[in-house]
């Protein structure tokens, strides 16, 4: 890291939740239409790399399973993902934000929607962020950025 300085030099870590949840019987069975839900999210984006440190964000416990909701309607899927930047005044917390986001976009179906948001009181700048987020054509922008896809690609980059 150098003489750099960051936002939050100390972080806290948290234990890693297990890699496999148990199977269920229903799971099993190939005729049961196996909708997806929060594990299965969470699973998705426990291993981004946080833009600061060496740890994922599960490790700093910026993503959890509970603060994940998906809501099934009718023939539409919805993803909500709320994170919690480790400092109020984290200053990655809209770099964060867009590589989980890129990350779902990447790997589930093109029919879910997604809403990628910092969980609310989590920082001092949360509602400014998560207009960015939620806005689809600063997205797109940002994703065409290569400076930006860069980081997002790093934080996305799987440990060799």
């Amino acid at each position: 890291m150098g003489q750099e300085r960051l936002d939050n030099a100390n972080p806290i870590l948290f234990d890693s939740k297990p890699r496999h949840r148990p199977v269920t019987g229903t799971e099993r069975d190939e005729s049961v239409e196996d909708p997806i839900d929060s594990w299965e999210i969470f699973d998705l984006i426990r291993d981004i790399n946080d833009p600061e440190h060496p740890y994922t964000l599960e490790q700093l416990n910026v993503v959890q399973e509970e603060l994940i909701k998906v809501f099934i309607d009718d023939e539409e899927t919805f993803v909500k993902v709320n994170f919690t930047p480790t400092i109020p005044h984290c200053s990655m917390a809209t770099l964060i934000g867009l590589a989980i986001r890129v990350k779902l976009l990447r790997c589930l179906h093109p029919k879910v929607k997604v809403s990628v948001s910092i969980t609310p009181g989590s920082h001092s700048t949360e509602e400014s962020i998560n207009r960015q987020l939620a806005d689809k054509e600063r997205v797109a922008a940002a994703m065409e950025n290569q400076g930006l896809m860069h980081a997002v690609n790093e934080c996305l980059r799987v440990p060799e």
